[in-house]
């Protein structure tokens, strides 16, 4: 009985942790593109996130940004920081972002809680690096970011309607305030 413990319980936890591993994707929804010709090097510094879904991570914040920086590695270091209105007070959360394929593909995978990847897909993108349409591995994860805590509106519309081709229900949108520095 005790060699059946000795092998079974590390075989179901190992068969365990491949099914919590594989049920992390890096994927991209169906249909949607990463950018091409991505210059990763432009996309580095601030971010304010100008809308998104609500979900538990984000949960009750405003004053949202992403700020993205180079590791000496080589991976990008993701800085994540908002004020949960709530409980009166800023959150912050640092992860690691690395590429799925090559560079110049808008396709990364970022992890906050190693191992455990999610998908990072920039679908759109202005010429100037200042506006992006971002989404995870799902239409359950999207993002529109700018560089300025605003956005024009061909931008906004342009994104949105992007997003509603691929499947996402923009009505669900929740836009981001920024009063607070």
């Amino acid at each position: 009985m005790k060699t059946l413990q000795k092998v079974a319980i590390p075989v179901s936890l190992g068969i365990l942790g491949l099914f919590i591993l594989s049920s992390c994707s890096v994927g991209i929804p169906k249909g949607a593109t990463a950018v091409k010709n991505f210059n990763s090097n432009k996309y580095l510094g601030k971010w304010y996130e100008i809308a998104r879904f609500d979900y538990k991570f984000e949960k009750n914040m405003d004053n949202v940004t992403a700020t993205y920086s180079l590791n000496p590695d080589e991976t990008i270091k993701v800085q994540n920081r908002g004020y949960n209105y709530v409980k009166n007070e800023w959150k912050e959360s640092v992860g690691e972002a690395r590429f799925v394929n090559d560079k110049s593909e808008a396709r990364l995978k970022v992890s906050f809680f190693k191992p455990i990847w999610a998908g990072y897909n920039v679908i759109d993108i202005d010429e100037n690096y200042q506006y992006a349409l971002v989404v995870g591995n799902s239409t359950k994860y999207i993002w529109i970011l700018s560089r300025t805590t605003q956005i024009p509106e061909s931008y906004k519309q342009r994104f949105i309607e992007k997003a509603r081709k691929l499947g996402y229900n923009t009505d669900n949108l929740i836009w981001v305030k920024h009063d607070k520095q």
